[in-house]
C-alpha cells in the first residue's frame, strides 16, 4: 500500500458522508475508466436492480485495480454516476463493502441524463496511486490487443466515454 493521505474534514470543512475532502499520495498513478454491471462475459448483472448493478461495478473496479497491482486502500478519488439519485444508498453500500470507511477516498456523485446503454443504471470511475516500485499486475489484454479490443466493444455497444 502506498503512503496515502485521506483527510475526512480540514479544517473550516464539515466531514463529508462517506468520503474524504482531500485525498494524496505519491508513487505511480492508476486511472480505472469507468466501470459499469458487465460480467466477465459482457453480459449486463441486475437489469433494473440498482444494487446488484451497484455490487458487479464494485467488482470489476476490484479487478481492474488488481490487474494494476492496486486494492481499494490505494483509491484515492472515485465518480459515481447515476440515473437517478435514488441509486445513490445502493452504490454507498456497495463502496463500504470494499473500503476503509475511516480513510474514504474522495468522491464525487453526479447525476447524469443517460449513460451509454438505457439498461446501465450507475457507472463508476477510479484513480488510485501505489509505490512507484510496486510491481504491475499481468492479467488482461494489452497493447493493439486491448485497442482492438475497446473499438469492437465501442462499435457494437456503444462506448462509456
Amino acid at each position: 500500500m502506498s503512503e496515502n493521505v485521506h483527510l475526512v474534514a480540514p479544517e473550516g470543512l464539515a466531514p463529508g458522508n462517506g468520503y474524504s475532502h482531500v485525498a494524496w499520495g505519491t508513487g505511480r498513478t492508476i486511472a480505472v475508466s469507468g466501470q459499469v454491471a458487465f460480467d466477465e462475459k459482457g453480459e449486463l448483472v441486475g437489469p433494473g436492480d440498482p444494487e446488484a448493478q451497484a455490487r458487479q461495478v464494485f467488482e470489476n473496479l476490484g479487478r481492474a485495480l488488481a490487474a494494476a497491482g492496486a486494492t481499494f486502500a490505494d483509491v484515492l478519488k472515485l465518480t459515481f454516476y447515476v440515473t437517478d439519485r435514488d441509486q445513490l444508498p445502493a452504490l454507498r453500500v456497495a463502496r463500504d463493502a470494499v473500503i476503509d470507511t475511516e480513510r474514504p477516498p474522495a468522491s464525487t456523485a453526479m447525476v447524469v441524463a443517460g449513460l451509454f446503454r438505457p439498461d446501465v443504471l450507475v457507472e463508476v470511475d477510479a484513480l488510485a496511486v501505489v509505490p512507484a516500485d510496486a510491481p504491475a499486475g499481468t492479467t488482461g489484454t494489452t497493447g493493439a490487443a486491448a485497442a482492438t479490443s475497446t473499438a469492437t466493444a465501442a462499435t457494437s455497444e456503444g462506448s462509456s466515454a
